[in-house]
């Protein structure tokens, strides 16, 4: 059996999010496979150099109906007690750095473009349009899940 799919007596898959600041992806794929898959995730987030939840992502989220306010932005070390079955990096510098898990954890990349890396963006509004376009790819990503982590290295 895969490690991905539920196994007896474990009722949740228990996924960790893992990007550089978890500011804004991790959170919002967090927030979203709480929403969308509560009943069969069990989720997390965390950074390699965590940056404080991003206001933006805050806001966007709530946009869509889905209230991440209460999350809270964390290093990846504060979760080394919890065995995964799956961490999903979502860029690549937390890809790249990625500590060893104990354990059966599966490691996988999907990389999303950086939305707080608003270059270009002359006003607020562009800015939350790259938040949206990130929101947007991240919920897509997570509808998938937890079917489509069993194909993904």
């Amino acid at each position: 059996m895969s490690p991905i799919q539920r196994r007896p007596g474990k009722p949740k898959i228990k996924i960790l999010f893992l990007c550089t600041g978890n500011a804004a992806r991790s959170q919002m794929a967090e927030g979203w496979a709480r929403h969308l898959k509560g009943d069969v995730i069990e989720a997390y987030s965390a950074g390699v150099a965590p940056a404080g939840l991003s206001r933006q992502a805050v806001k966007v989220m709530a946009e869509a109906g889905v209230d991440i306010s209460r999350q809270r932005s964390k290093h990846v070390d504060e979760l080394k007690g919890i065995e995964f079955d799956c961490v999903v990096t979502l860029c690549g510098h937390a890809h790249e750095t990625c500590p060893r898990w104990p354990g059966h954890a599966k490691v996988i990349h999907v990389p999303f473009e950086d939305p707080t890396c608003a270059a270009g963006a002359t006003c607020e509004e562009e800015a939350l349009d790259r938040f949206r376009r990130a929101r947007d790819l991240i919920k897509a990503f997570v509808e998938t899940l937890p079917a489509s982590l069993a194909a993904r290295r």
